[in-house]
């Protein structure tokens, strides 16, 4: 495969008028804290959520009119598997979706929704991937690759030629990698507009596929671990998209955990998006290295589907990360008025009780006393600080919970 830029400008035409053109605005927030001048390319808000649409679609407009009677075939857990959907209903053709047995069934209905047939098959993705090649084999039905297609690659790469319209100045331009298809189309675009601006891709450390590629010069696979950025959780590139990153990437980072929780916190409360775990990694890294400062970066938001449940952990781990939330087990003699006196205390220092579990009865604690267990809202990490610092002094006896 030989992708030029001529295929991208192509690309963009299929695109126009059909796709949406995604805002990339600049957030003072995030430049004041990282010093660089930040601009948000925000493809959590595409049609179905995800820049994934940009690709099937762009993919499926181009079958022919046999191709598109027999229907086209995926395997996804998510975003591709909505945005291969949505295509097919624009065009009018017959998809089916294969999708683990654990995907996340508000993504299962969102696919349906837009008319998709949905198989559940497999643990994973690679034995859902393994009954979408079946099927193609038995109907004749074209796979739609979620990254490792040329057509998919250059409809990507249209983010790209957006970002240099609205920001010819660009300094750098830092991009979530999974598959790598996002990241190839993008390096193919401005690389070869502008060569200067550096690009930065950036994976979970649970799934680094990529990156230990690139370090190594040659395609490798990983086992991977557990990670909330499902969406960029893939054990092995493909070979069209490894080559292109290779040869034209700058850099290749890894954040954890810990750190897409951060910004995904910081994006809904400063910036009020909701963004995607694998969406949010580019502003992660950002956000925790700083790099860049001085200059104009554009983090890439990939993708806006988050399962609600996992939304809900998200604001209260993010509340613990930021040093917002403070929960502590105090266990009290079992008399009235001993809650009162501790709660009096917290109280003075302008500190939040959100919660108070009261616990009697638990083999744990002992007979004439009560466990209770406070979650507390501080307002940044030193009112934390402070507050633990003041009930050691006020000789409270408690315990940090984890």
């Amino acid at each position: 495969m030989n992708l030029t830029l001529d295929e991208i400008l192509k690309s963009q035409k299929i695109q126009k008028n059909v796709i949406r053109r995604t805002p990339m605005e600049g957030s003072s927030t995030f430049s004041q804290m990282t010093g660089a001048k930040v601009f948000l390319k925000s493809e959590c808000l595409q049609k179905t959520g995800s820049f994934k649409v940009r690709g099937a679609y762009a993919k499926i407009t181009t079958l022919s009119k046999e191709e598109k009677r027999k229907g086209v075939i995926a395997a996804s857990a998510g975003n591709h598997a909505q945005g291969v959907a949505y295509a097919s209903a624009l065009e009018k053709i017959p998809c089916t979706i294969v999708m683990p047995v654990s995907a996340s069934p508000a993504k299962v209905a969102a696919t349906r929704s837009y008319g998709a047939k949905v198989i559940l098959e497999g643990a994973i993705y690679d034995e859902s991937w393994s009954k979408a090649v079946e099927l193609s084999k038995k109907t004749g039905g074209t796979i739609i690759h979620a990254f490792d297609d040329e057509k998919v690659i250059a409809a990507q790469g249209v983010i790209g030629l957006e970002i240099l319209e609205d920001l010819p100045d660009v300094d750098e331009i830092i991009v979530p990698i999974g598959g790598g298809g996002l990241a190839a189309g993008i390096l193919k675009a401005i690389k070869t507009k502008k060569p200067h601006v550096k690009i930065i891709g950036v994976q979970s450390s649970g799934f680094p596929a990529m990156k230990k590629s690139f370090d190594e010069g040659k395609l490798l696979s990983v086992e991977g671990k557990r990670t909330i950025a499902d969406g960029i959780s893939v054990k092995k590139p493909g070979e069209f998209t490894f080559k292109i990153i290779n040869e034209l990437i700058d850099d290749i980072v890894l954040v954890d955990d810990s750190e897409i929780v951060k910004a995904m916190f910081l994006l809904m409360e400063r910036a009020k998006m909701v963004v995607e775990p694998a969406g949010a990694v580019s502003l992660a890294y950002l956000l925790e290295k700083k790099t860049g400062k001085g200059k104009k970066v554009v983090p890439i938001l990939s993708g806006g589907n988050v399962d609600m449940y996992l939304l809900g952990q998200i604001v209260a781990k993010g509340l613990t990360e930021m040093g917002r939330m403070v929960k502590i087990s105090v266990l009290l003699t079992d008399k009235p008025g001993a809650l009162k006196e501790v709660v009096d205390q917290i109280s003075s220092l302008s500190v939040n009780i959100v919660e108070v579990i009261h616990d009697r009865l638990s083999s744990s604690i002992p007979a004439g006393t009560a466990g209770v267990t406070l979650s507390l809202e501080t307002q940044d990490e030193e009112h934390a600080k402070q507050l633990i610092s003041f009930l050691k002094k006020k000789n409270i006896k408690f315990k940090l919970v984890i």
